[in-house]
């Protein structure tokens, strides 16, 4: 019972009643309030039979409240009226103030009668208009009460007409499906980790027991311990792949300006020494891509180590799903865009957005040397995100096929994480 007194729908019907009530004795106090201003004049006029001649009783037919003694007040010129004229008014004078007092008494007495009744209806009318307005939030608290991990598909779909609480359903089912993405996508890269980290643990375990079971000649020890040491370097790269992508949620410490245009140069350049890009003005070796520049000036605040992994990953991703005499094409604009675009295998538009998740790839994964651990778009995207800029990925149409990757940063300071409170 007290729950129920505490409620919206107790205030509410507490604010409604209360109106109602109020309009209520508002009106009945205007009628009131006019009828003692004409009332008595309406009597006089019915009471009175006949058309006064004296300015008594032409002053009782108006309404007029006239002395005791009439005589001393008396208009210029005006006849002195007689004793039988006097006790005539004096009759209809009492008898329609008499008549007055008891119609408005009569008339209070039943507009009170009638408001206690009226209130009665009205309290239940605005418990009836609270429980009709507050239907849409009680159905979104038994919603949101009834969800969990395993019914997040579940959504209010509230028919009602256009209003708050419709938008205020809306946007509630809105959220439900972003939760319900991050959570798929958790679950996802949960799953996904999990293989990851376990599969280099199994290749090394039975490196062990079976390649080097018995007394191996030293050739075999020596292709086992390169074989330990490159699943050794996969591991260590995943983990490094994994505090990264950790780091770049986290949002950023310090911003500064950094030149996007020359840490591209950069990257480019280090990849050319590495192999794994030919040098800019010389052509490529055969089945190498081949690099189209076009760096415009491009200043942008944030942080360059991340920014520098958000390039080179950008890169790698080009050469690693490129195809033999392909291309890539690194530009950059002055009104903060970065793009980076490579031809390869064709994809569809749909499976797009699943390549900026975690342990997302293309094709399922063949354990082979240079293959990546599928976590190179989600690192920029996470990058991207914690520089307050838009990424949009979109598949390029066959022949050439391949991505296309455009990051556009904002013209103002990028986000600052914000500081951790000590307990």
């Amino acid at each position: 019972m007290r729950a129920v007194l505490h409620s919206e729908r107790a205030r509410l019907t507490a604010l409604y009643g209360s109106l109602l009530v109020l309009a209520g004795g508002g009106l009945i106090a205007l009628i009131n309030i006019l009828l003692r201003g004409g009332l008595y004049t309406r009597i006089s006029g019915a009471v009175t039979t006949a058309v006064p001649g004296t300015a008594f009783e032409r002053a009782a037919v108006e309404g007029q409240r006239l002395p005791a003694v009439p005589a001393q007040r008396l208009p210029p010129g005006a006849a002195t009226p007689t004793q039988e004229q006097l006790r005539t008014w004096a009759a209809t004078r009492n008898l329609s103030t008499a008549v007055e007092s008891a119609t408005l008494h009569e008339l209070l007495i039943v507009s009170l009668i009638a408001l206690a009744v009226f209130a009665v209806p009205s309290i239940w009318l605005a418990w009836w208009m609270a429980g009709r307005v507050l239907r849409p939030v009680g159905v979104i608290t038994e919603t949101a009460r009834r969800l969990s991990g395993e019914n997040l598909h579940e959504r209010i779909g509230l028919e009602a007409p256009p209003g708050e609480l419709k938008r205020l359903a809306d946007t509630f089912d809105g959220m439900l499906d972003r939760m319900e993405s991050l959570v798929g996508a958790q679950r996802r890269f949960a799953a996904n980790a999990a293989h990851e980290l376990r599969t280099p643990l199994a290749v090394q375990r039975a490196a062990a027991e079976i390649g080097l079971a018995g007394d191996p000649p030293p050739e075999k020890v020596a292709r086992i311990r390169s074989k330990l040491i490159g699943v050794a370097d996969s591991s260590e790269h995943l983990i490094e792949s994994l505090l990264l992508l950790a780091v770049s949620e986290e949002g950023l410490e310090t911003t500064a300006p950094v030149d996007l245009a020359a840490l591209a140069e950069t990257e480019l350049t280090e990849a050319a020494q590495a192999g794994a890009e030919p040098a800019r003005g010389a052509a490529p070796p055969a089945g190498r891509p081949a690099v189209v520049r076009d760096l415009a000036p491009l200043t942008v605040t944030g942080d360059r180590a991340l920014l520098g992994h958000l390039v080179r990953n950008l890169l790698g991703n080009a050469v690693r799903h490129n195809r033999p005499g392909g291309r890539i094409g690194v530009a950059t604009s002055a009104d903060g865009v970065l793009t980076v675009s490579n031809t390869g295998p064709v994809i569809d538009p749909a499976d797009v957005p699943r390549l900026l998740e975690p342990f997302r790839r293309r094709a399922e994964r063949q354990h082979t040397a240079g293959e990546g651990a599928g976590l190179g778009l989600s690192i920029v995207a996470s990058i991207a995100r914690a520089h307050g800029a838009k990424l949009v990925a979109r598949a390029n149409p066959a022949p050439g096929g391949g991505l296309t990757v455009r990051v556009r940063f904002p013209v103002g300071p990028a986000p600052l994480r914000p500081p951790l409170q000590e307990s």
